[in-house]
């Protein structure tokens, strides 16, 4: 049995069961059944709206799920228990889709944050171990730089030395490549990567960019209006005959995904009268 469908095995760092979320009557995922196993990095894909973010919202105890569980490490995460939450969230994390860095706060101390939020470390050993972060994305000459001052892709990579400052067991990343030039892109790819593989940390990579995706995931995870439609290895998704995978490897305008928002024609709604 593959450990991507081992439950709660204890080679996955994250298990998700038979898990469904929503918004009073709107139904965002249903029946969600995913393992991320440890070392690896995982790519969740599919369209807007399909609740990939929502999905990393529930891991890190943001939201409540309606029913089903999430495990961490083999312990049911309990989103209402706000001192589990926080203990659970020291050992994540998380690249926010704009970076999402402190615009008052330099370019180090924005690294420096969560090793002084949640370490006693001293000033000597915060200043090094930020060094060291900085260096990895290559940004330690910005360090004394205001967020201001640094392209978008440079910001994306001081996000990226904030997420790792703790050396996370488990890091996922909201759009790590929206808004990126292809060099800035490829460069992003080959860092989580790497970090991944240095830290021997899970990741979870929330992301519409097939080709940078697929370079690095080692599973990818697709889903469709809450649902997983497919699952399987890159390899497996490029020759996947699938027509809901088909349509969004190869960006194909017609196929089961529809570009209007389910609801009444417009021939409907132009025949009501104003109000209605």
């Amino acid at each position: 049995m593959s450990v991507f469908s081992r439950p709660h095995s204890v080679s996955n760092l994250v298990d998700i069961r038979d898990l469904q979320f929503g918004y009073s009557d709107r139904l965002i995922l249903s029946g969600l059944r995913m393992s991320f196993p440890r070392g690896k990095v995982v790519a969740v894909m599919g369209g807007s709206g399909s609740g990939k973010t929502t999905i990393l919202r529930l891991i890190g105890g943001q939201v409540s799920a309606r029913q089903g569980e999430i495990c961490i490490e083999g312990e049911v995460l309990n989103p209402r228990d706000p001192a589990q939450v926080y203990r659970l969230r020291r050992k994540m994390g998380v690249l926010f889709q704009h970076g999402a860095l402190f615009t008052d706060l330099s370019v180090f101390e924005n690294v420096a944050f969560p090793l002084r939020e949640h370490t006693d470390l001293q000033e000597s050993m915060i200043r090094d171990l930020v060094l060291m972060k900085l260096q990895a994305v290559g940004l330690r000459n910005a360090a004394a730089l205001m967020p201001a001052e640094i392209s978008g892709g440079m910001a994306r990579r001081v996000a990226l030395a904030r997420a790792v400052a703790l050396d996370p067991q488990l890091i996922m990343y909201d759009e790590p490549f929206a808004g990126l030039d292809p060099i800035s892109m490829g460069m992003t790819a080959k860092l989580i990567r790497e970090l991944n593989d240095a830290l021997g940390s899970t990741s979870i990579l929330v992301s519409h960019d097939v080709h940078e995706s697929f370079q690095i995931a080692d599973y990818v995870y697709f889903l469709s209006q809450g649902k997983i439609v497919a699952e399987g290895t890159p390899v497996d998704m490029m020759a996947s005959d699938d027509p809901y995978v088909r349509q969004f490897v190869h960006a194909q305008p017609d196929g089961p995904v529809p570009f209007h928002y389910p609801g009444r024609s417009i021939e409907q709604d132009l025949a009501l009268e104003p109000g209605k």
